[in-house]
């Protein structure tokens, strides 16, 4: 049912953009129009260029890509995650500037293209009611949504919206960010500024012309716009008074509206497309699956801005300060001189100074990796663990890992690396291992066995287990790899190893930036394993995991693969592993990077917990949120300094908020290695147990007391 009066026009019901104004004032006004249009398509030329400048990559699935950014869009999930005011009150703002900006767009479509060239009219009767109801609420929305942020920042002064840089200290020139500050807030009072005198300007209007029936008696469908015009008919404004008011305002509101546009790709503002664009073209699986460097090139990795590709560049763009990675990443949280929207703020801000102008400077010029204005500094790289929580995090999907795994490359290809990192470098080339040890060492584990482990380079087996390095060598995960081998035994498993001719897979080598070493490495591997006949590869490690699951197949190495846990659950399950006991443990969880975050193995795990008997009680930082070990990216080879926190004992502190806890609960070699060294450090030795689940499952099976009875029987 129509709202208006049948004794009403319907095309009178409308509102007529320049009224009042004399034809020059128009023209002034679509002069000023156009010149805006025209520095804002400079400045989307001058991004583009710069994006071009690059390196060439090609996007597979970009349609799945697409469709996946606009329901990112839509429902607002990679903002709403781990903060869910800040993603409501970015969808009211995302909402209410869109509709506006839709709305705006209408009113053009109509007055300056359907009308003047075809006659055709639709901005009137009904459905500029509608609009007009329609416009004061997204603008309510609006209004609402930018006073929340600009609380946010002033008064909840939230640590993640201080950019203050951890990698520079203030005698440096590019410590100071406080430009950043001033470039928000100006962008949040320009929108503020911007929706409060569209609604004023709507009721200077309403009084200006309340003579008229057809504008005052429908006055309602712009109720906010109507009550101000309450306030100010109240106050006296007359309605000539009004009408000044009213071209002040018009102006006022117009010129501000197209200088934000003229200056959307030269501000924060731009991040209104780079965001999509850069939630359009992310890749699934960026941590987990690195890109492949060509090894003939003249250098290899990113050493200077031009030699990151042209979607990297436009991440750069897309970071809009939220300070979400900065709060995850636990370098940062530990002290050290990494935040991830820092590094992608300095290689923004590279691009910005090298890449805009006209000509590129020389190469000199556009090094990334230094010690000067607006470059990243070596230790910054170092500090990286790769366990990908800024990239899991990252609300507009951006991709720091395969950026800073760039310019390791680009490091060791200059031989610019810790001695200890290059001496472990230095082992695995010559002994197949990070530890150093004699390849005929490594499966020196296996003697306290009291059974055969199969030789899957001599004979076919269901299943070939990958050990691992810290698997095989370390003395305290020796005994994990043992319960393991119980376990596959007594659940009659076919299993086999690949003995002294296993090297490490070189996952860690391949993310400290040493592609050469784990291309080597990759095809080795893939060449012994060419040669053995099974079904199926299981290891211990998540990070042989990860590497041979998404990376080996670029290589030629498609394999089955499955994680311990995983292939514990399922055994578990099926029946195939008796338990003989249950635990009475109150325990905790800890979800390792590569076999979480990397590739979303987190349920496997705690399923076993229970199937086992154990209560569970989760940490804080849990799942996708897990907090890191430290062991990752390499850093398990590099000594931390002393001088500052361990991102081991920060976990750990963590784990022993839980009362009455009794057992950390890891699945990772390197986890094991970390924990028990930062159980000890913390003080917490007495308190609880760092332990592995296969530990917990060999507990429940009670093989101790199987050996003891099997001894009995023997005498």
């Amino acid at each position: 049912m129509s709202p208006l009066d049948t004794t009403q026009s319907a095309q009178q019901i409308t509102r007529i953009l320049f009224q009042g104004f004399p034809g020059w004032l128009e023209v002034v006004f679509y002069i000023v129009g156009f010149s805006a249009i025209g520095v804002f398509l400079y400045g989307c030329y001058v991004q583009i260029r710069k994006y071009r400048r690059g390196r060439p990559l090609s996007i597979p699935a970009l349609g799945r890509g697409a469709w996946d950014m606009v329901l990112a869009m839509l429902t607002h999930r990679t903002i709403r995650r781990r903060d869910t005011p800040a993603g409501n009150t970015h969808w009211l703002i995302f909402f209410g500037f869109g509709l506006l900006f839709l709305g705006t767009s209408t009113i053009t479509l109509e007055y300056d293209i359907l009308a003047p060239l075809a006659g055709v009219k639709f901005w009137y009767g009904d459905f500029y009611l509608w609009f007009s109801l329609v416009m004061d609420i997204a603008g309510v929305g609006l209004i609402i949504g930018l006073l929340y942020m600009m609380y946010r920042r002033k008064w909840l002064a939230l640590p993640k919206l201080d950019y203050a840089r951890p990698d520079r200290s203030p005698p440096d020139p590019d410590y100071d960010r406080s430009d950043y500050r001033r470039e928000d807030w100006a962008f949040l009072w320009a929108l503020v500024l911007i929706a409060l005198t569209g609604f004023l300007l709507e009721a200077a209007r309403l009084v200006w012309l309340r003579a008229d029936p057809l504008v005052w008696d429908l006055r309602w469908w712009s109720p906010v716009g109507a009550v101000i015009a309450w306030l100010l008919d109240g106050a006296g404004v007359s309605a000539q008074g009004a009408g000044t008011l009213r071209m002040g305002l018009w102006w006022f509101h117009g010129l501000l509206a197209l200088a934000l546009i003229a200056l959307i790709p030269f501000t924060k503002a731009k991040h209104i497309f780079t965001a999509m664009a850069a939630l359009a073209v992310r890749d699934p699986r960026p941590a987990a699956l690195l890109p492949k460097a060509d090894l003939s090139a003249a250098g290899i990795g990113a050493s200077a801005i031009t030699d990151f590709t042209w979607k990297q560049l436009l991440h750069f763009d897309a970071c809009t300060k939220c300070g979400r990675c900065h709060e995850a990443c636990p370098a940062n949280a530990t002290g050290f001189p990494l935040s991830p929207r820092d590094l992608v703020l300095t290689l923004r801000e590279l691009a910005n100074d090298t890449l805009s102008a006209a000509a590129l400077p020389p190469r000199e010029a556009l090094a990334a990796i230094g010690t000067g204005v607006n470059q990243v500094r070596p230790e910054t790289l170092w500090s990286c663990r790769t366990c990908a929580a800024c990239v899991e995090i990252c609300p507009v999907g951006i991709e720091h890992v395969p950026v800073i795994v760039e310019m390791r490359r680009a490091l060791i290809d200059m031989s610019s690396m810790e001695p200890t990192l290059q001496k472990v470098l230095q082992n695995i080339q010559t002994k197949g291992n990070a530890l150093g040890e004699n390849k005929r060492k490594r499966p020196a584990w296996t003697k306290k066995l009291d059974f055969q482990i199969k030789d899957a380079r001599e004979e076919p087996v269901d299943v070939l287990w990958f050990v691992g390095d810290y698997a095989s060598f370390d003395p305290r995960y020796q005994k994990v790899s043992q319960a393991f081998a119980r376990i596959l035994h007594a659940a009659g498993v076919d299993f086999g190893i690949l003995y002294e001719d296993e090297m490490t897979a070189g996952n860690d080598v391949r993310r400290v930036g040493e592609e050469g070493l784990y291309q080597h490495l990759a095809e080795a591997n893939i060449e012994t394993l060419g040669g053995c006949t099974f079904k199926r590869i299981v290891t211990t490690d998540p990070h042989t995991y990860n590497t041979i699951r998404n990376e080996y197949p670029e290589f030629g190495g498609r394999y089955e693969i499955e994680h311990a846990s995983a292939m514990i659950r399922r055994m578990l399950a099926e029946g195939q592993i008796r338990l003989k006991k249950k635990l009475e443990y109150r325990v905790t969880y800890h979800d390792p990077c590569h076999l979480g975050r990397l590739n979303k193995g987190y349920d496997p795990p705690r399923e076993s917990i229970h199937m086992l008997g154990a209560e569970l009680v989760e940490m804080k930082r849990a799942r996708d949120n897990s907090f890191c070990c430290g062991a990752g990216g390499g850093r398990i080879w590099i000594p931390d300094p002393t001088d500052k926190q361990k991102p081991s004992e920060n976990r750990m502190r963590e784990a022993a908020q839980i009362d009455g806890l009794n057992v950390f609960v890891v699945n990772c070699p390197k986890c094991m290695n970390m924990f028990e060294d930062a159980r000890k450090s913390t003080g917490n030795e007495e308190r609880f147990q760092v332990m592995e689940l296969i530990e917990l499952v060999a507990e429940c099976m009670d093989f101790d007391q199987q050996r003891a009875a099997a001894g009995q029987a023997a005498g």
